[in-house]
């Protein structure tokens, strides 16, 4: 039997559509039935500049021996996570990054893309190869010379050398410069004595340091002569041939986690262990034999920083990981939305399928707003990171930048990545809590994204001190004139939004239709605005309450900005949400096919419009807009999922994902399957008038 509802005339592009079963909203149906999007158009600008690589991972991530194999134990699953390290090797999936004179390609942007889709294998492949290639193997490319080089490198490319990235320890996690364990050099041997000298100086939580890493990179507070030159990263052996630790090191298992248990992550400590003078690497900081200390970065905050800069390519990975990640669920979740029914009309029809029902609407198609956002602001991320690293655009300000846009867009990915899976599970009601479907899988294992490479507050107030620092430069040196005429500009910006009379104006343009105000009144230059504006007055109102402590002692200032720190921190995530949205709203600019435009144009406004319900209470108080318009954000971001539910499946199609990739048997057609053979068996008993009458009917005769 058919749907009692029709899809648009035109046909979908996207080869899995069903016929029939979306009704769009009432006031745009004209509207979707002309505009359909190219779904292999949308698929390459969202794969985005390094497309061909990611097709290059995809296409070998189909062989199952890439596969997380549910059930294994955690013994079991990471020898399987070792030996998928090895076929990567085999692949050549692991060289991109690398120097061509080692074999590699210096492709830094298509290694970190490549590196990304192994989330769709298995997350514990992602973040162990990550772990191997991208932090230990990174920090001796990145902070070691030629000689360091030439001696580790071809060995840590074969995985000759597993290795573990020893920074973080149990009382230091994200406050990297404050790590207790020490390397103190010896100038009559000429080597450096690693040591841990209390428990909370252990390095914890490290892949490949529970059973299969040989060597690490260990960070540790470098001293030489009496003098504390921070943190150096240095090599160090850890096991021997027969698998046991060397003299002075010990460790322990992590043991099982709450998700990734297919790395071994583990811990280190050091009792007095020597190492060679020429272990450390010594690309920013060196110590010669006589011990002097010598650095070409005299500032030892600013050394520091160049080093741990030079690292961030975990956090790149990371956002487009979770991206991706959010990517895959939702495909899953939005495809046995469009095929499982449950409960009728209410007028005796075919029970309805979920996606039509407006909270399913609300509950996924508001997160694949986000998530288009997220995945195009990690491409222009991406972008960024190859010019730094490639050495095209490599300054002390394009670095920083960097280092800001990692801080901004990691942790709202990775949030969203959590909250994304988790709806996607409740979504498909007990069949997204099958581990076959994966969705609670992904959900264990991208938990500890949140916290990988920086918690995720952290992270945000560091974006929060760039936002205040920026602000501040545009003082400095002013003279008095300009300070008169921003103060002047303050006072009437807080008495023209005080007052009312922004409120006042859209009460007049609002009467009447509120939801065509909105439509018109809230589209993609109004949206801008406010986004903006709601960034440079929460960082102006923070920089205000900030400004006397300039006067206070350390322990007073201290507490001022204590007492402002959540609503940096909140300014600072302001701030990746219109990062998001601007890399949406080019990506929109860009694109030449007038249907896939309009639908991704009502996708960016979905977005928008969802960041702005979510601050409402912000945008009232503060006079952005009145209460009536306000009131009609909610109401026109219900239409707009109206109106983009006929394209639901054809915007997940757009993610490019195969069979393979999927492995999800709620989105494989099988619930599509069950629907059919129940719908032909209620058809046959009606036929044969063998169908049994309800009671309420039987009632009534």
């Amino acid at each position: 039997m058919t749907d009692t509802v029709v899809r648009p005339e035109k046909p979908s592009r996207s080869k899995r559509t069903p016929a029939g079963g979306a009704p769009a909203a009432p006031a745009s149906a004209a509207e979707a039935s002309e505009a359909r999007i190219d779904v292999a158009g949308v698929t390459d600008l969202l794969l985005g500049t390094w497309a061909d690589t990611r097709r290059e991972a995809r296409e070998m991530l189909k062989d199952p021996a890439f596969h997380r194999v549910d059930g294994l134990g955690m013994d079991e699953h990471r020898e399987r996570v070792l030996g998928q390290l090895r076929l990567l090797v085999e692949n050549g999936s692991v060289h991109r990054a690398f120097p061509k004179e080692y074999g590699g390609q210096e492709n830094n942007g298509g290694n970190i893309a490549g590196f990304e889709e192994l989330v769709a294998a298995d997350p514990s492949l992602q973040i162990k190869s990550g772990v191997q290639w991208g932090l230990f193997g990174s920090a001796v490319l990145q902070l070691g010379t030629k000689e360091h080089h030439d001696k580790w490198l071809p060995g840590i490319m074969s995985l000759d050398i597993p290795g573990a990235f020893a920074m973080t320890e149990t009382g230091h996690g994200s406050d990297v410069a404050a790590i207790g364990t020490t390397a103190t050099y010896d100038p009559e041997t000429e080597e450096f004595v690693l040591h841990t000298p209390f428990r909370g100086a252990w390095k914890d939580y490290l892949g490949n340091a529970a059973l299969h890493g040989v060597a690490a990179t260990v960070f540790a507070q470098l001293i030489t002569n009496g003098v504390n030159h921070g943190v150096h990263c240095f090599y160090v052996p850890l096991r021997g041939g027969d698998g046991g630790f060397l003299p002075g090191i010990g460790g322990e298992d992590d043991g099982l986690k709450g998700g990734l248990n297919g790395i071994d992550n583990g811990r280190l400590h050091f009792d007095h262990v020597r190492i060679p003078r020429t272990n450390l690497l010594n690309r920013y900081g060196d110590v010669a034999a006589d011990g002097t200390y010598s650095s070409d970065i005299k500032s030892p905050g600013r050394r520091f920083f160049t080093m741990l800069g030079t690292l961030v390519q975990g956090r790149v990975s990371l956002d487009g990981a979770a991206s991706w990640a959010s990517a895959l669920g939702l495909y899953i979740a939005i495809t046995y939305a469009t095929q499982r029914r449950q409960f009728d009309s209410g007028a005796g029809t075919n029970e309805v399928v979920l996606l039509d029902y407006g909270k399913h609407q609300r509950r996924l198609l508001t997160r694949l707003a986000t998530t288009y956002a997220s995945i195009f602001a990690h491409d222009e991320f991406l972008q960024k990171f190859d010019a730094v690293f490639s050495g095209t655009a490599d300054s002390d300000a394009d670095r920083e930048d960097l280092e800001t846009l990692a801080a901004a867009l990691k942790p709202l990915s990775t949030w969203h990545a959590l909250d994304t899976l988790q709806e996607a599970r409740e979504a498909c009601g007990g069949a997204g809590f099958l581990f076959e479907n994966r969705l609670v899988g992904l959900r264990q294992d991208l938990d500890i994204y949140a916290t990988f490479e920086g918690d995720n507050n952290v992270l945000l107030q560091l974006v929060g001190k760039r936002l205040l620092s920026d602000y501040a430069k545009q003082f400095k040196g002013a003279d008095a004139a300009k300070l008169v005429a921003y103060a002047a500009g303050q006072t009437a910006g807080n008495v023209f939004h005080g007052s009312g009379l922004r409120q006042l104006g859209q009460a007049v343009s609002d009467f009447g239709s509120t939801a065509r105000s909105v439509e018109r009144g809230l589209r993609a230059e109004q949206q801008h605005e406010l986004l903006t504006e709601r960034v440079q007055q929460m960082v102006a109102d923070i920089a205000a309450r900030l400004r006397p402590a300039a006067k206070l002692s350390k322990e007073e200032a201290a507490a001022v900005f204590n007492a402002n720190q959540s609503e940096l921190i909140e300014a600072a995530r302001a701030h990746g949400e219109l990062l998001q949205w601007e890399a949406f709203t080019d990506a929109v600019d860009g694109i030449e096919d007038a249907g896939t435009k309009r639908v991704l144009t009502w996708l960016r406004d979905l977005f928008g419009l969802g960041v702005i319900e979510k601050h409402l209470s912000w945008h009232l108080i503060n006079g952005r807009l009145s209460t009536q318009r306000a009131a009609a954000v909610t109401s026109y971001i219900d239409r707009l999922c109206l109106r983009l539910r006929p394209h639901a499946l054809d915007l997940v199609d757009a993610f490019g994902y195969e069979p393979e990739h999927v492995r999800a048997p709620i989105a494989s057609g099988a619930e599509q399957a069950r629907q059919d053979e129940a719908a032909a068996h209620y058809d046959a008993l009606r036929e044969s008038g063998e169908l049994p009458t309800p009671e309420k009917s039987a009632h009534k005769r």
